[in-house]
């Protein structure tokens, strides 16, 4: 294996999740690192939980992403098939070569004897496990004579393919971003390997489907840690070069008191009570909601976590939402996380065949893709100096899995803004202005209008569409004046000063610099600060105190519009 290879291998179960659009990226990365091969193969033999239409999100999200496999069931390439159920003939031929060995063997338990036995057990106080302590004891070939097995084959009784584990073996792994680790044989169960209707389990297929593709590296999330022993057994049965192994930590929940706010105190609230209630029915909702939005209200006080510890004056009802709280807010980032929080954790939207459920996704909430791929690079690697922003060629010259954290990755809702509003920065007025055209914005202006609008808003723009909200007013008038606003800039003299300003419009030359000169001369001769024109002018025109230069604005929206709106505010506040 002198070339790098490596493979993403997602099941087609649901949409691509932010972890798992991380594993693709590290090794998409990786491969272009070491001048390898990234490979895509869809691992679909969970017939029971494959979901219509997953296969087809996964790669157009990875697409979206930038992240191009050089190989995949919708390229092809030299070791196709790339999909697991296409492959049957090949795990057949692996199945019947692993059977020859003393490392498997079948076994004829129905689940129905299985959890006979496992009651037994638990009726003792132990718990069941299908390993050396016990097989010897169930109806599989180790337990039951030639004659009994062949008897029971030529019945056609189904039966499973079994990993028969070795006894007391100490083995030692070695990862690349974990280090070395060991474990006794003796812990590890003997795990299916084909199921009953002669498909192999993950466990069997992806190390058959590794070694026919010439895997050299295996990026996976730390989820299959604790498979490690069984995989690197596996490929001694087989007699097979193992790959290298690197297991990418976890990306977890973000800290809640960045999220909570009084905007969204009450619908964070709901949505936590809802599932409280489904599991706790005893308690009312009301009751419930109360107490967890007592909670929230001190998200952002030091005391926070200390309020969620344990309390023997607690009532039932407070220490069970304390327990809950403590474990939703912790541990791993999930898909409820995003629609509790309001925040996006798949590439694009996912619409559920079964439910219709639409769960939001990156694209379609204004991120782009260079600013998502960017914030999704950095949960648990650092490139050189701590560089943040980093294009997908600059992240595959630096990316070194030895640099990968061990530690748990923080997922961050206001860093992932952060990054789109550096990518927005960096994006031409031009590219703006193609972004917002082919969005759902109706934006019935000129296209030189438009790019002089992206020239003046987009510093102040985190997604597109803020281009065209926090700028509205080159759009269309205001409707009313803000409250606080309007006692700041507006006195009983202004609809006079406004009214004569309005009256010099009609004689100058309407662009930027000579309005600019125009007010700065109208002021000086009133004798009044520049202040009291600017600031009901920019209210009459904006309907706010915000915006960019005053004289900009005014060039953009014409000099009819401009002295309309003058008017319509001196009407509005007489």
């Amino acid at each position: 294996m002198e070339k790098v290879r490596v493979r993403f291998a997602p099941s087609p179960t649901g949409p691509l999740h932010l972890g798992g659009v991380r594993t693709a990226l590290y090794d998409y990365l990786f491969a272009k690192n070491q001048g390898g091969e990234f490979v895509l193969r869809i691992e679909d033999t969970d017939t029971a939980r494959y979901v219509e239409g997953a296969e087809e999100y996964i790669e157009e999200a990875l697409e979206w992403c930038g992240i191009i496999p050089d190989e995949s069931p919708k390229k092809g390439g030299k070791f196709a098939p790339y999909r697991q159920s296409e492959r049957r003939d090949i795990y057949d031929r692996y199945t019947e070569q692993i059977l020859t060995t003393d490392y498997a063997y079948i076994a004829f338990d129905t689940p129905e004897e299985l959890d006979a036995v496992r009651a037994e057990f638990e009726a003792k106080g132990d718990v069941f496990s299908y390993d050396n302590k016990t097989r010897n004891q169930l109806r599989n070939s180790i337990a039951l004579s030639q004659e009994e097995v062949q008897k029971l084959l030529d019945e056609k009784t189904p039966y499973v393919v079994r990993f028969k584990m070795p006894i007391d073996r100490t083995l030692n792994l070695e990862d690349i971003i974990r280090g070395h680790s060991s474990v006794n044989t003796n812990t590890l169960d003997d795990k299916v390997l084909v199921k009953n209707d002669g498909m192999p389990t993950y466990h069997f297929a992806n190390i058959i489907d590794d070694h026919e593709m010439e895997i050299s590296h295996v990026i996976r999330g730390e989820e299959w840690l604790p498979s490690l022993g069984l995989h690197t057994l596996l490929y001694e049965a087989m007699g097979w070069e193992a790959p290298q192994f690197a297991h990418l930590s976890l990306i977890l929940k973000p800290d809640v008191s960045t999220l909570i706010n009084k905007d969204n105190i009450d619908s964070i609230t709901k949505s936590f009570t809802e599932e409280f209630v489904a599991k706790n029915n005893e308690f009312s909702f009301e009751e419930s909601a109360a107490l967890i939005k007592s909670f929230f209200s001190e998200v952002k006080s030091p005391r926070f976590k200390s309020m969620l510890g344990e309390n023997e004056k607690d009532n039932l009802l407070t220490a069970s939402v304390k327990q809950f709280l403590k474990k939703g807010l912790s541990g791993k980032l999930s898909k409820r996380d995003g629609d509790k929080f309001g925040f996006p954790v798949f590439p694009l939207n996912f619409t559920d065949p079964k439910t219709g459920n639409v769960s939001k996704g990156y694209r379609e909430s204004g991120y782009l893709p260079d600013a998502f791929i960017n914030m999704v690079s950095l949960l648990g690697w650092s490139p050189a100096d701590d560089k943040e922003v980093l294009s997908l060629d600059e992240m595959a010259k630096e990316f070194d899995l030895n640099k990968v954290h061990k530690a748990g990755a923080r997922f961050s809702k206001e860093k992932s803004e952060w990054f789109n509003h550096q990518y927005i920065q960096l994006k031409s007025d031009e590219e703006l202005l193609q972004i917002l055209k082919s969005s759902d914005l109706n934006l019935n202006i000129e296209d030189e209008k438009l790019l002089k609008i992206i020239s003046l808003m987009k510093e102040r723009a985190t997604f597109p569409k803020d281009i065209y909200e926090n700028g509205k007013f080159f759009f269309e008038a205001p409707a009313s004046y803000d409250e606080k606003a309007s006692k700041k800039a507006w006195n009983d003299e202004t609809s006079a000063v406004l009214g004569e300003f309005a009256e010099t419009l009609g004689t100058i030359d309407y662009t930027s610099e000579t309005l600019k000169q125009a007010i700065h001369d109208f002021a000086e001769n009133k004798g009044l600060g520049m202040g009291k024109v600017m600031m009901p002018l920019r209210l009459a025109l904006v309907g706010e105190l915000k915006g960019p230069d005053v004289p900009d604005i005014m060039e953009l929206i014409g000099k009819e519009e401009s002295i309309s709106r003058i008017n319509n505010a001196i009407n509005n506040f007489k």
